[in-house]
């Protein structure tokens, strides 16, 4: 038997499921749109998903398994709706992914099915988050995600040093998985690996980030470019750095491929992260760069600065003063979906086209790197409105 609570909280979570997002009028910048709300939270996950709903086993209704968060997901327009694989924290701290789906990608978001499994091939695997998904040429989607186990050469004591490997995984309708072998690379640690959409040379194309740690990156950092010939062997032999970190900038202490890039009459359009330290801790924040056509690894505009930053509400979360995104959907109208979680907590949605990406990206002037160049590049912007103000 069914307990009587469990119809009480579906009624009022189907209120928050079925609610309007609406455009937020207080923000513009002419780059892209805002929502008011969040479209993915902790509190969209399936009442049964959390809760034993036997009167009999449960008779008090309390949660027996808690969420945490929502955040980090990968993006793909699938057959007519956008899917998100949403990184599902519960309160043991372990991610898992889970399935939300949506007619409109922008509200009435709701998880389907069940969490995805697949073949468990690596026991030493410990948790696994933030998955890139991409549709490729060869005609299946692919997953990859960072897989993290216990550092095996850290002391008994230490229990939080941690090893990143790149894992893949791969589908034809987003239900059945297949388990692929780790990536392989020449870095100790590897994340924010993502698969490019179409082939180089006759080979998988990916962009990775060598670092030498877990969190830090050491000797290495930057974005990184390397060819694989056989998908079921995933082996890079070579990564070449082609976007990398700058002294005081906004990826001074770390930088990496957000979702696969966006492909565009003047060249493919990448969504980044980059991070820089301050006294409050890492602030991450996205960018944006584009490569060439012909040429994925060479880097061919740069607009200066962020792209997208936590803005008021989205400084507060889990890790505070965080945007990460590694989903974005282009739908067949040149729409383009940006999903992006805010402070590892919720799930949000920016709203751009083709046309106003690209004028972003290759007309906004470069970072110029000095304050008094900076300087010198705003008051050139003012002197030229100025002749128009007259």
């Amino acid at each position: 038997m069914i307990h009587e609570k469990y119809y009480e909280l579906v009624a009022e979570q189907e209120k928050l499921l079925s609610k309007e997002n609406h455009l937020d009028r207080t923000f513009y910048n002419g780059i892209y749109d805002r929502f008011e709300n969040p479209v993915l939270t902790r509190h969209h996950v399936p009442i049964h998903w959390r809760f034993d709903l036997s009167k009999e086993t449960n008779p008090l209704f309390l949660e027996r398994l808690g969420v945490n968060a929502t955040f980090n997901p990968g993006a793909i327009y699938f057959e007519g709706k956008y899917y998100l694989v949403v990184r599902l924290e519960g309160v043991d701290r372990k991610s898992i992914f889970a399935l939300a789906e949506s007619d409109n990608g922008v509200d009435n978001f709701r998880f389907i099915d069940t969490p995805l499994v697949w073949d468990d091939i690596d026991e030493s695997e410990t948790n696994i988050y933030d998955m890139r998904l991409v549709q490729h040429e060869d005609g299946w989607i692919y997953g990859i995600y960072c897989s993290e186990s216990k550092d095996p050469s850290a002391p008994e004591h230490d229990t939080s040093s941690a090893v990143a490997q790149a894992a893949l995984v791969r589908t034809k309708d987003l239900k059945r998985w297949d388990r692929l072998p780790n990536i392989q690379t020449p870095s100790p640690q590897q994340r924010n690996v993502v698969l490019h959409p179409e082939f180089v040379d006759g080979q998988y194309a990916f962009y990775t980030r060598p670092q030498d740690g877990f969190i830090a990156t050491g000797s290495g950092g930057g974005i990184a470019f390397g060819l694989c010939k056989d998908i079921l062997d995933p082996v890079i032999d070579q990564e070449i750095v082609m976007d990398e970190r700058r002294y005081h900038t906004i990826t001074e202490e770390k930088n990496g491929q957000g979702p696969a890039p966006i492909k565009t009459d003047k060249g493919w359009i990448h969504i980044a992260h980059g991070v820089r330290n301050t006294a409050a801790g890492l602030r991450y924040v996205l960018y944006v760069l584009a490569t060439s056509l012909d040429e994925p690894n060479k880097v061919i505009a740069k607009p200066g600065g962020y792209f997208i930053a936590p803005f008021d509400d989205e400084r507060v979360g889990d890790v505070s003063n965080v945007v990460f995104c590694n989903g974005v959907i282009t739908n067949d109208q040149g729409e383009v979906f940006i999903y992006y979680a805010s402070s590892d907590t919720r799930i949000h949605v920016a709203k751009t086209t083709i046309e106003r990406l690209v004028d972003y990206t290759f007309h906004t002037p470069r970072d110029p790197l000095r304050s008094l160049d900076c300087a010198k590049q705003r008051k050139s912007l003012i002197e030229s409105n100025r002749s128009l103000l007259k």
